[in-house]
């Protein structure tokens, strides 16, 4: 299995769109995948189809390969097993926490899992914020390359996915992540 260094990530603290965006879908095992990049080639969002935010194209966009030809290279790699970390320029956008809650999800590790509540303890937010950290990671704009994937209920449970559970589910088989869901504790009698 083929590993290169960990992505190379931007994030910008502004809600505006870029001038001009370039887009690109390709096929994948979890579906067709639409990637968005700015004119400086940094990817702004991959989304699948029936995301939860996910984005679709818009008037003005150009759509052109150029700007994936790494991109497309390197999920081929990782799809085939033999790719276990990105090497691209990404850029999202988005608010200073959940920047430092993207931040904490490239630090988890091909073939692992971690918990909303442990990313929550690496940002040094509260156990109160563990909701918001979790809005933060079904925020995500670059579904895959950003491993939102990785993140598990407390319980060990498959909880939310903004490209659904079933996508999750292959994602995490893919890379060897155990994958269960806990098995019920029937009710203490009263």
């Amino acid at each position: 299995m083929t590993t290169t260094t960990p992505t190379t990530t931007t994030t910008t603290t502004t809600t505006s769109i870029h001038a001009e965006t370039y887009w690109y879908e390709m096929d994948s095992p979890v579906g067709r995948l639409l990637l968005t990049a700015a004119a400086d080639g940094a990817l702004t969002s991959l989304s699948v189809p029936g995301q939860k935010g996910g984005r679709s194209v818009r008037d003005g966009w150009r759509h052109d390969a150029g700007p994936f030809r790494a991109a497309e290279e390197q999920l081929g790699a990782y799809f085939a097993g033999e790719l276990t970390e990105f090497r691209l320029p990404l850029r999202a956008e988005g608010t200073a926490f959940r920047e430092r809650v993207w931040a904490a999800l490239d630090d988890v590790p091909y073939g692992a899992t971690t918990t909303y509540g442990e990313i929550a303890a690496r940002i040094g937010a509260s156990r109160p914020a563990v909701r918001a950290v979790g809005g933060a990671i079904g925020a995500n704009p670059l579904l895959i390359l950003r491993p939102c994937h990785r993140v598990i209920g407390a319980d060990g449970s498959l909880t939310g996915y903004a490209g659904g559970l079933e996508r999750k589910t292959r994602l995490l088989s893919l890379e060897g992540a155990p994958v269960s869901r806990p098995v019920p504790h029937p009710a203490t009698p009263r």
